[in-house]
C-alpha cells in the first residue's frame, strides 16, 4: 500500500501525476472510534446512534459508499443502509439493480439476453448484522467492515469493489441501541453485562423477528424485504448470528442434509459452493474452528428466517 511520500521518493514524474490526479492518492478513512473506544474493544459496544454518526463522517470521506434510508424501525428509527462499490460503478447504479431485478424475475428473457445481462451487471452481496441484538458481535462487526471496504486498497479489495455491489445493514436498529446502551451503563467495564435487559430488544416480537420474514408483519422485515425481493434482489445474502456451536469458534455454512427439495436444486449447490470458498479461506489464514453441516441443527426447512426465506428467491443464503 503506497503513500503520498512512497509515490514522491520514487519519483518526480509520479508525484507529478500524483499533483494532476488526485484520484491516484490514497484517502484516509476515518477509523471506527467511538470516544475512547475502538469498536471491538473489550468492555465497550456501540450503539446504532454511534454506528450512524459513523457513516454520515465516513461518507463524506470516499467515493466509494452511499446511504439510503429504507424505512423505519417499530420504535421509528431510520433503517439506513450502506451501499459500498468502486466509484465506477455508482456512475451506472441504476443500471445494475435494473439488470438485477431482470435476472431474478426473468420475465420475457432469453437464455441469450439472460446471459448477455449477467456479463453486464454486477454480484449484489447483503450482509446484515444485529438482528438478535443480544448477538452483538455481527452488529458491532459492521463498523469494521465499512472500514475495511472504504480504506482498503489491494487488489482483492479493489477486484471485489469493481465487481461487486455490497449492501451493508443493521438489520435491528432497536435493538442495537437497546443492548449497547444496557451494556454500557456501568461505569466499571467489568460489571458491564447483557443480563436482564428491561424489555424486548424489536418492540413486539424480541427474538422472533427472525421467524417474521415469511410473512412481514413487523416494520423492520418489510423494509429489509422489500430491498431483498423487490427492489435489489441480490444474488447472496449473509445473515451473522452468534455464536457457533459448543466447542467451535462458528457455524458458516453449508447447512445439514437433506436439502429442501421444495427448493430448486441450484440454490443449495450454490450455498456449497460459495460456503466451500469461504471455509476454504479460513484454512488458508490458518483460522480454525469453523464448523458446518451436522454439527449445528441449521437447514434450509426452516421457511421463516432472514436467511432461510431466500431460497424460495433461488438466492444464495448465507449463515454464520
Amino acid at each position: 500500500m503506497y503513500t503520498k511520500r512512497s509515490i514522491v521518493a520514487a519519483g518526480p514524474w509520479l508525484a507529478l501525476i500524483l499533483t494532476l490526479c488526485p484520484a491516484f492518492a490514497q484517502r484516509t478513512i476515518s477509523p471506527p472510534k467511538i470516544g475512547q473506544y475502538t469498536v471491538g474493544d473489550d468492555y465497550f459496544l456501540a450503539n446504532y446512534t454511534q454506528l450512524l454518526e459513523y457513516w454520515n463522517k465516513v461518507v463524506k470521506e470516499t467515493d466509494r459508499m452511499k446511504l439510503v434510508d429504507i424505512g423505519k424501525t417499530a420504535e421509528g428509527r431510520p433503517i439506513m443502509m450502506a451501499i459500498v462499490t468502486s466509484p465506477a460503478n455508482f456512475k451506472k447504479l441504476a443500471r445494475y439493480k435494473e439488470i438485477s431485478q431482470k435476472l431474478a424475475r426473468a420475465e420475457g428473457l432469453t437464455d441469450e439476453q439472460a446471459h448477455q445481462l449477467a456479463a453486464e451487471g454486477k454480484s449484489v452481496v447483503w450482509i446484515d448484522g444485529g438482528l438478535h441484538a443480544n448477538e452483538s458481535v455481527n452488529a458491532q462487526a459492521i463498523f469494521t467492515e465499512t472500514y475495511e471496504f472504504l480504506n482498503r486498497n489491494d487488489a482483492e479489495m479493489l477486484r471485489i469493489l469493481n465487481e461487486d455491489i455490497l449492501l451493508l445493514v443493521p438489520i435491528n436498529p432497536d435493538g442495537m441501541e437497546l443492548v449497547a446502551n444496557w451494556y454500557m451503563r456501568n461505569f466499571d467495564p467489568k460489571e458491564r453485562s447483557l443480563n436482564n435487559l428491561p424489555r424486548l430488544y424489536q418492540k413486539y416480537v424480541g427474538h422472533d423477528d427472525n421467524r417474521d420474514s415469511y410473512i412481514a408483519n413487523q416494520p423492520e422485515t418489510e423494509a429489509v424485504n422489500r430491498q431483498m425481493y423487490i427492489e435489489w434482489i441480490p444474488q447472496i445474502m449473509f445473515n451473522q448470528h452468534q455464536t457457533g456451536p459448543a466447542g467451535s469458534v462458528l457455524f458458516f455454512s453449508p447447512f445439514r442434509d437433506p436439502f429442501n427439495y421444495n427448493q430448486d436444486p441450484l440454490v443449495p449447490i450454490g450455498i456449497d459452493l460459495v460456503s466451500a470458498a469461504v471455509h476454504e479461506r479460513f484454512l488458508a489464514e490458518g483460522k480454525p474452528g469453523a464448523v458446518m453441516r451436522s454439527n449445528a441443527p441449521y437447514s434450509t426447512w426452516f421457511n421463516g428466517g432472514d436467511r432461510t426465506t431466500t431460497g424460495f428467491h433461488n438466492q444464495i443464503g448465507l449463515l454464520a
